[in-house]
């Protein structure tokens, strides 16, 4: 049975999560006590204040507060979990008003069989920057300057904090929830504005600039499957048989009878 639809006015502004057809089941939360992860616990916490901790599906999770993630990525880098495999933010600000970053941890250490993997998490308000941990894992340079170019989130201390994915003069951050999904007026124009000017928007014109523009009057840049005309001619409503065989070319495709099927010996 398909769910009642929920409201979808002003969802750019707006977190919610209407699956209408399945709820996955919530994957159990293990304490840390009762799982091969609890030796690491014992010791962040002789220095780290953890705020909350759990195993989900064999891989650690720790809460501390953001002003303890670098000591903390340090100790696990000492335990051997030297991979930092990712690093990124979720955007909870129309949640409870603030990101939340993780740091994804890998061990390859075979006195970390059962325990390989572990994530650290904080949280940060929108106006808070984070330290940078490109000091202690060198691949973290690039996820910060992912995070600070999708989400707007600062690192303290980091070498080079520019974009990475957007251009240097972009305005806005695309993985931010309230981004629009097709972007802004900037986003719109950036092409024209930048190589042409303001100037040419009217030449241009803003259908040209609208991703699900159709224009069923013109045969060259759009095609009407089942409607066909040559190139450039008057398009026709007159539906005609889909054949994907060139005139007086090899056939790419033999046709085979559908009533009388036989098994060949071999290849034609």
């Amino acid at each position: 049975m398909i769910r009642k639809k929920a409201q979808k006015q002003d969802v750019q502004k707006k977190v919610y999560h209407t699956d209408r057809f399945y709820q996955p089941i919530t994957t159990p939360k293990i304490e840390i006590t009762n799982s091969t992860f609890k030796h690491v616990q014992d010791i962040l916490q002789k220095e780290i204040t953890i705020l909350q901790s759990y195993v989900e599906i064999n891989q650690a999770v720790f809460y501390v507060p953001k002003e303890q993630v670098l000591h903390a990525l340090e100790i696990l880098k000492s335990l051997q979990y030297n991979i930092l495999s990712e690093m990124s933010a979720i955007d909870n600000l129309a949640i409870n008003g603030t990101f939340e970053l993780f740091y994804q941890l890998t061990s390859h250490e075979k006195s970390h069989k059962n325990c390989r993997r572990l994530r650290v998490k904080c949280t940060l308000k929108e106006d808070e920057s984070m330290p940078s941990v490109s000091n202690i894992f060198a691949c973290a340079n690039w996820s910060e300057r992912e995070c600070y170019d999708m989400f707007g989130i600062k690192f303290e201390n980091h070498p080079f904090l520019k974009r990475i994915l957007m251009p240097i003069d972009w305005v806005g951050n695309p993985l931010l929830k309230t981004y629009p999904l097709k972007g802004d007026e900037f986003a719109s124009w950036y092409e024209v504005d930048k190589i042409f000017g303001k100037e040419y928007r009217e030449i241009v014109g803003p259908e040209q600039r609208d991703s699900a523009r159709i224009d069923r009057g013109d045969s060259i840049n759009f095609s009407r499957i089942g409607k066909e005309v040559p190139k450039g001619a008057t398009p026709s409503d007159m539906v005609h048989e889909i054949s994907y065989q060139e005139a007086q070319k090899p056939p790419i495709l033999q046709k085979f009878p559908n009533t009388k099927p036989k098994v060949l010996d071999k290849r034609v």
